[in-house]
């Protein structure tokens, strides 16, 4: 499987962006996509997941502000991210899960918010 994201850019901190993770690959086998970001000198945290039945996770710090959905053909997952803070500053990364517990990372993209 290999993930591609994109969206990331430089926003005003209460502002919005959208990124987007395209899979391909042998994309049958995805159970569960999600996002993770990681700051300067911190590990890497998570951010949303969805399974491919629709369920959500978040993390707290993100919760009511973020939303992750799956495109129509279940190989994008949508990142939207509202009300921006400084602290949201971080390279994110998508992320697919197999059934049997295969990982999958992309290169990531930077998501800068100035203060």
């Amino acid at each position: 499987v290999q993930l591609v994201e994109s969206g990331g850019g430089l926003v005003q901190a209460g502002g919005s962006l959208r990124l987007s993770c395209v899979a391909s690959g042998s994309i049958f086998s995805v159970n569960r996509m999600g996002w993770y970001r990681q700051a300067p000198g911190k590990q890497r945290e998570l951010v949303a997941t969805i399974t491919s039945g629709g369920s959500t996770n978040y993390g707290d710090s993100v919760k009511g502000r973020f939303t992750i959905s799956r495109g129509n053909a279940k190989n994008t997952v949508y990142l939207q991210m509202n009300s921006l803070k400084p602290e949201d500053t971080a390279v994110y990364y998508c992320k697919s899960t197999s059934l049997q517990g295969t990982e999958y990372w992309g290169k990531g993209t930077l998501v800068t918010v100035s203060s």
